[in-house]
């Protein structure tokens, strides 16, 4: 996809305050320092749209970006290990399944997997809510470039047999080569239509 324009719209801190909207929605979503706001500003082509962080759990809030005057983009909280307030934290749950479970308009949940790790217990919790909201799924495993090609065979035998979904159903990426960034857009555009 050519991006002509993505901008930051506005957080939401609940499914009732999220922007109205007919634009069809992508959201992102996986355990905090997974990769999340390098892979959104990688496939849009933007250095700095989404705020990265050294620190896991910045992100807290239901996060809208407007793509081409179309499309949103939504950047939820990271899930797992995060240094936020635990108020904070037990927000996370309810405002990401209500919006997992009421958005009309979201079409798929891109859900990222860490290549150097096993699926955490965080991870097929969340996995869990997207079969249950009936949500199509688009699993990205991120980070490979820090993988020999042998051992992201091994991780993702590891990854698909923890999940128990078939290796095809994955993407591999990079934001520092930018493997497998048109092969996501190919499956976010599929997901898109198909919606």
């Amino acid at each position: 996809m050519i991006i002509s324009s993505a901008q930051f719209v506005s957080s939401a801190p609940a499914l009732s305050s999220c922007p109205a909207s007919t634009w069809p929605e992508i959201a992102f979503a996986g355990r905090s320092n997974v990769g999340k706001s390098s892979l959104i500003n990688t496939l849009l082509n933007r250095k700095g749209l989404v705020r990265t962080s050294a620190t896991p759990g910045r992100t807290q809030l239901l996060n809208f970006f407007a793509i081409n005057e179309a499309l949103h983009f939504v950047d939820l909280p990271g899930y797992g290990f995060a240094r936020a307030p635990r108020a904070v934290r037990e927000r996370w749950q309810p405002m990401i399944r209500d919006y997992l479970a009421g958005r009309a308009n979201l079409k798929a949940v891109v859900w990222l997997l860490d290549s150097r790790r096993e699926p955490s217990r965080e991870d097929l919790q969340f996995l869990d809510w997207l079969e249950e909201a009936e949500r199509p799924t688009i699993p990205v495993v991120t980070k490979i470039d820090k993988l020999s090609r042998n051992e992201l065979a091994r991780q993702l035998a590891v990854i698909t047999r923890t999940t128990g979904l078939d290796r095809e159903l994955f993407t591999t990426f990079s934001s520092v080569t930018r493997e497998g960034c048109a092969e996501l857009w190919e499956r976010i555009e599929a997901a898109i239509e198909e919606g």
